[in-house]
């Protein structure tokens, strides 16, 4: 079992930063590939970026590859979001979950997740 808690939303003008934490409880953290999804109102969850249980292998959709890094802390059971150049379509509820591999890319797939954390990008 892995319970896993988002923090460091907020709001931030276009081109701004934020950096996500999800702390996971669990001694299992380590086993599982870790990533982090959205989701927009009115439209589904899409996949973010993902990290290897080992952290070696990343992997990023389309829309944030070169902006968006993510990373883990094994030591302290903490998965990260960096995210550089915002723009308003960032908009969303960031998601952190864990699951088998970092290139699954469908929420399904994933087993445990976190409550989420809104980021809000204005123009």
């Amino acid at each position: 079992q892995v319970q896993l808690v988002e923090s460091g939303g907020g709001l931030v003008q276009a081109g701004g930063s934020l950096r996500l934490s999800c702390a996971a409880s669990g001694r299992t953290f380590i086993t599982y590939a870790m990533g982090w999804f959205r989701q927009a109102p009115g439209k589904e969850r899409e996949f973010v970026a993902a990290i290897s249980w080992g952290g070696s292998n990343t992997y990023y959709a389309d829309s944030v590859k070169g902006r968006f890094t993510i990373s883990r802390d094994n030591a302290k059971n903490t998965v990260y979001l960096l995210m550089n150049s915002l723009k308003p379509e960032d908009t969303a509820r960031y998601y952190c979950a864990a699951g088998p591999s970092q290139y699954a890319v469908d929420p399904p797939s994933w087993k445990y997740w976190g409550q989420g954390t809104q980021v809000t990008v204005s123009s």
